[in-house]
């Protein structure tokens, strides 16, 4: 069975640290850049609300069924982002990946296929997940075409499942990965990581959930 032991992942200028309240600024101001809260379908906290929004990442954290990160961007040492499993079922060895969000600038830059590489490769190769889901709000067509490009699959779409911050009610699209698929996936988001890198002569592809 999966545990949610804090730690550290690191690689390519990109480092996750587990959330503590020293994050507190350096999120606020990564939500500042393209008041990303003003995009009613994400999870985004309006700069004044970040403390509350790291207080809910704390407390499922400490029930046990979150493992939320800040995420670093070493060449600046800034703050860019966070994200955190969420909906964990350890006793089936299933984590989702979500709450997933970055500072504007920071957008459609290997910041984000790095991310899904460490919390992909953590959860298959180091805890033993069986599968791990990622659900997006159904009016978010590009993470929708984000998370079909590395390969998961479309499990459904759950109908009046989730409030928005505009006080309507939105459908939850729901996507796996199996740990079956994850060797081809590793494969396909490392090339994509090179090709934002400039490692290899192709166009670059921007990841957004």
């Amino acid at each position: 069975m999966i545990s949610l032991d804090p730690v550290t992942l690191e690689e390519h200028g990109v480092r996750l640290e587990p959330l503590t309240q020293a994050h507190h600024d350096g999120l606020a101001v990564a939500a500042a850049d393209g008041r990303l809260w003003e995009l009613g379908f994400t999870s985004v906290p309006e700069p004044a609300q970040t403390a509350t929004y790291m207080e809910a990442a704390l407390a499922g954290h400490e029930a046990g069924h979150m493992l939320p990160w800040a995420v670093r961007e070493l060449g600046t040492g800034a703050i860019v982002g966070t994200t955190r499993y969420h909906d964990v079922r350890a006793q089936i060895d299933r984590v989702e990946i979500g709450y997933t969000w970055y500072a504007s600038t920071w957008q459609r830059t290997h910041v984000n296929t790095t991310c899904k590489l460490l919390l992909m490769g953590h959860a298959f190769e180091a805890m033993g997940c069986g599968v791990v889901g990622l659900r997006t709000d159904i009016l978010n067509s590009r993470s929708q075409r984000a998370i079909e490009a590395l390969g998961a699959r479309k499990d459904g779409v759950i109908r009046h499942n989730h409030p928005r911050r505009d006080g309507t009610v939105g459908d939850t699209v729901m996507y796996s990965l199996l740990a079956a698929d994850w060797p081809d996936v590793k494969r396909s988001l490392t090339a994509r990581r090179a090709r934002h890198l400039g490692l290899l002569d192709t166009d670059s592809h921007g990841s957004l959930f």
